[in-house]
């Protein structure tokens, strides 16, 4: 039995080797054929590995594992069709190598369902990886001094799913445009993206700083895209007013204890002087 689990642990089949001597007992007490017991390994081989690969996938997207899509309040942002979102949490846009862009001013929830859709995109197998739009940049263009661009930009076109947030909160510097351009045109038609941003496009010329470059991106992004504008409120300013809600005085409360009452002093005082 040992040697037999060393040469499992070889084949780099731990499951098996772990439940080996389990699944051994029940077929001798449930008197099971070969075939099934063999089906019985396969199949633990097989859940350890999917279990295994989410959290591995999981782990490597950068996500948010709070920002769940159920979390998410549509009664806040009614605008929202609530069923294009969920569609786009089929992940079928992912398979038809479709884009995502989540349009709008800062606190509205566009990173929350970027987060929620990347989080669906792992639990069906893809690989996905959250950033922000300028951290990719600035790493692409230090890879570039060090030797190490192929393998740093490579890391941004095998997911099935790049998540670029926050396109726009800042603009773009020069240096930045040819790598950013690049994973645009290579991903394009190619891998899915979700791109949050606080620009409409009529303002990624400023945003780039040329408008050739701008028409560019913007042809390749949205040529295949789904275009979703959040005009809401801010969710960050409404958890505001709410915290700041919970500390107000009651203005019940306020009417009851009216004006603090005077200590014996003041009031001989003011007998006195009347």
């Amino acid at each position: 039995m040992e040697n037999l689990k060393t040469q499992l642990r070889t084949l780099k089949l731990a499951a098996i080797c772990q439940n080996l001597e389990l699944r051994n007992r029940y077929a001798l007490q449930h008197k099971i054929g070969y075939i099934e017991f063999l089906e019985l390994l396969v199949e633990d081989e097989m859940a350890n590995r999917q279990t295994n690969g989410y959290i591995n996938k999981l782990r490597e997207s950068k996500l948010d594992t709070q920002k769940v899509l159920d979390c998410y309040d549509f009664s806040y942002q009614p605008q929202v069709d609530k069923r294009q979102i969920y569609d786009l949490a089929s992940c079928r846009f992912i398979d038809q190598k479709h884009n995502v862009v989540f349009m709008g001013k800062p606190g509205v929830g566009k990173t929350h369902l970027a987060h929620a859709i990347g989080l669906e995109a792992v639990k069906k197998g893809k690989r996905v990886l959250f950033i922000h739009t300028n951290e990719m940049v600035e790493k692409l263009y230090s890879s570039r001094a060090d030797g190490s661009y192929a393998a740093t930009i490579q890391k941004f076109l095998k997911p099935d799913l790049l998540i670029l947030d926050e396109l726009g909160f800042k603009k773009m510097p020069q240096y930045s445009m040819e790598d950013f351009f690049e994973i645009i045109r290579k991903r394009y038609e190619n891998g899915s993206m979700i791109i949050t941003t606080n620009r409409n496009f009529e303002d990624w010329g400023t945003l780039f700083g040329d408008k050739v470059i701008a028409s560019a991106i913007i042809d390749r992004i949205v040529h295949h895209a789904t275009i979703v504008k959040l005009n809401g409120n801010s969710y960050r300013i409404k958890n505001l007013l709410e915290l700041n809600g919970m500390f107000e005085d009651d203005p019940k409360e306020k009417s009851k204890r009216g004006r603090p009452k005077k200590s014996e002093d003041q009031e001989n005082y003011e007998n006195n002087n009347e």
